[in-house]
């Protein structure tokens, strides 16, 4: 099973589910809770994609964006991000995949992608 996970600064639900719709077949997502988180499914290629949406992340302005499943529309975090960023026209975050558990979390570099290009950066 693979999995993505971009952030995508302040977007509502209705906007997201616009870009994936793009990206997906037969998407079907609904709020779980009062959260304001959504879950649901798509198909990509005729697999099955799970779809979690989970706004408030990271100082509470971005919403994660996470894709599981067996075939996904891109293959890196990178590629989903940049298709996110010129769908939506705003920030897009995600993590450069070299990061590993138990390096120290200061040295942690992030991709942003926004209209000052793509680079790598602190979250903060």
């Amino acid at each position: 099973m693979n999995d993505l996970e971009i952030y995508v600064r302040e977007q509502d639900p209705a906007r997201l589910q616009s870009w994936l719709d793009q990206s997906l077949d037969r998407l079907e997502l609904a709020p779980i809770g009062h959260a304001g988180v959504h879950k649901g499914k798509g198909y990509y290629r005729d697999f099955p994609v799970r779809v979690s949406l989970y706004p408030g992340a990271f100082s509470k302005h971005f919403t994660s964006v996470v894709l599981e499943g067996d075939e996904l529309p891109w293959r890196t975090d990178l590629d989903c991000a940049r298709h996110a960023w010129r769908f939506l026209d705003v920030e897009v975050r995600c993590s450069p995949g070299d990061w590993q558990e138990g390096d120290p979390v200061q040295d942690e570099k992030w991709w942003r992608l926004d209209h000052r290009g793509e680079q790598k950066v602190s979250w903060n």
